[in-house]
């Protein structure tokens, strides 16, 4: 059972602007940097036990992530930090941006870690495939240690590749929210 109140975008949307919300953005803070909704708080589900919601008496306590899930999966945890209703922003970020409201935009930030992960691991198996079969079928095993190398940051937590993304240069001075 979910025990946080679904709001949809305008909803929320007018609950900020009349000053009667605060919004707690649950997305870690490399996402936050990058784009979020104006006023919203970070509070990485990473630390989010240690995070300071920013709450005040008598507002309303709204949390989001990107599509929903996040705050889906965590709905106890979330909500065990409220006194009172605890609500949140159904479909998150992705549905604020289709229902036409306004998001802050950093473009100097680099794209989301877990995305530069996603290409670069794509980008190596594409081309352990395409050499595998074009030039000599050794390549294949790019793919293979890709694959093995994904399956082990599933199973244990670790991404070696994305510890490795964090500390390359365009990674480097990326703002902390």
């Amino acid at each position: 059972m979910n025990p946080l109140v679904v709001l949809n975008p305008r909803d929320v949307a007018a609950r900020l602007k009349s000053g009667q919300a605060v919004l707690i953005d649950v997305r870690e803070s490399d996402e936050y940097a990058r784009e979020h909704i104006a006023g919203a708080v970070s509070a990485p589900m990473s630390v989010f036990e240690n995070a300071n919601l920013q709450l005040e008496a008598g507002k309303d306590t709204i949390f989001m992530c990107r599509s929903g899930n996040r705050t889906a999966s965590n709905c106890q945890r979330l909500d065990a930090r409220v006194v009172g209703t605890a609500f949140v922003l159904d479909g998150g970020l992705e549905a604020w941006k289709k229902a036409g409201l306004p998001i802050k935009l950093d473009t100097k930030q680099p794209l989301e870690l877990m995305r530069q992960v996603q290409m670069a691991a794509g980008g190596l198996i594409l081309t352990g495939a395409v050499l595998g079969t074009a030039v000599h079928p050794a390549f294949l095993g790019l793919c293979a240690f890709v694959g093995a190398g994904l399956f082990v940051a599933g199973a244990t937590g670790f991404c070696g590749m994305a510890r490795l993304l964090a500390v390359m240069p365009w990674n480097r001075g990326m703002k902390k929210a």
